[in-house]
């Protein structure tokens, strides 16, 4: 075979991560968004978001920050640097399999 088929990030790949990642990524490199915001964008509820934001973050792939507003208690959470290389690689392999771009066929 001349080429192997790429690779496809489990830790993404999950629906509700990539969802996840997929609204993350639309932010600029330093913005953070706040966890019911996101929470309402992706129409997850809390602890589901949560599981998947904790599987991410163990990836070192989003960071979650707890905080205050006030004396309001606010969780923020944003892509790392990390976290936007493995979705980029992702998408690439992700449109190299979707493209055709590996070539399965045997050589001469």
């Amino acid at each position: 075979m001349t080429g192997a088929l790429p690779e496809l990030d489990p830790v993404i790949h999950a629906q509700a991560r990539l969802r996840v990642v997929s609204a993350l990524a639309t932010l600029r490199a330093d913005d953070r968004i706040a966890f019911p915001r996101l929470q309402d964008i992706l129409r997850m509820t809390a602890g589901n978001l949560s599981v998947h934001l904790r599987k991410l973050e163990d990836a070192g792939y989003v960071e979650v920050t707890k905080t205050h507003q006030g004396r309001t208690p606010a969780t923020l959470v944003r892509l790392t640097g990390r976290g936007r290389v493995a979705f980029d690689d992702y998408t690439a392999a992700l449109r190299a399999l979707l493209n055709g771009t590996t070539n399965l066929q045997e050589e001469p």
